[in-house]
């Protein structure tokens, strides 16, 4: 969806390194119906999708563990627990992560689950990420997952209780964002249908 208020002014490439970061001068009309100008600094990565892989039977969800500088630079050890996650690469959302999941977790999925989409750094970054959820079970693990070697990629797999890992979330362990919004989701769906309402 467009906006007739905002103007894009000019436009200054930065860095194409490894995406794409610009400097953005642009020009939005105001409450009072002023012009306000302003220059931002956009990175552009693309758009990504994760997934909530879950097993309601025996109460686990599977999740991932890698290097991520950016948290290291910012004081935390770097070593995150995630949902799996990746970038579309010009897939649809959903071909897209069925094949991360597989690639990282060595599980692979059937039907998934859209839960919403969402801007996880609005403020600096353009990328929309779409959030998934599905069911697995033993018998859908058809590789060791890991991730691409050729990529740099060294995730471990992490299988975990509903609780174990809601108390992480509470404690701080997971402090990944997207992996803390879909935990959050499935505690709600549970607390709905301990009420009597579909799951």
């Amino acid at each position: 969806m467009q906006n007739s208020a905002v103007k894009i002014v000019e436009e200054t490439l930065l860095s194409d390194n490894w995406y794409i970061l610009k400097k953005i001068t642009f020009e939005r009309s105001t409450a009072n119906g002023s012009a306000a100008r302003q220059t931002r600094e956009v990175y552009d990565r693309g758009n990504g999708a994760t997934i909530l892989l879950y097993n309601n039977a025996n109460r686990t969800v599977v999740l991932t563990r890698q290097f991520r500088l950016p948290a290291f630079m910012n004081g935390h050890s770097g070593y995150l627990i995630e949902t799996a996650a990746g970038l579309l690469d010009d897939a649809s959302p959903e071909e897209r992560i069925r094949l991360e999941a597989e690639e990282e977790t060595g599980y692979r999925v059937g039907t998934v689950e859209p839960v919403f989409d969402v801007f996880m750094s609005p403020g600096s970054v353009t990328e929309r990420l779409h959030f998934f959820m599905a069911p697995y079970d033993a018998a859908d693990r058809v590789g060791a997952g890991g991730g691409l070697a050729e990529e740099g990629e060294e995730i471990a797999v992490l299988e975990y209780g509903y609780d174990a890992a809601f108390a992480m979330v509470a404690s701080g362990e997971i402090a990944d964002a997207k992996t803390i919004m879909l935990l959050q989701h499935l505690e709600l769906r549970l607390l709905r249908a301990q009420r009597g309402a579909a799951f």
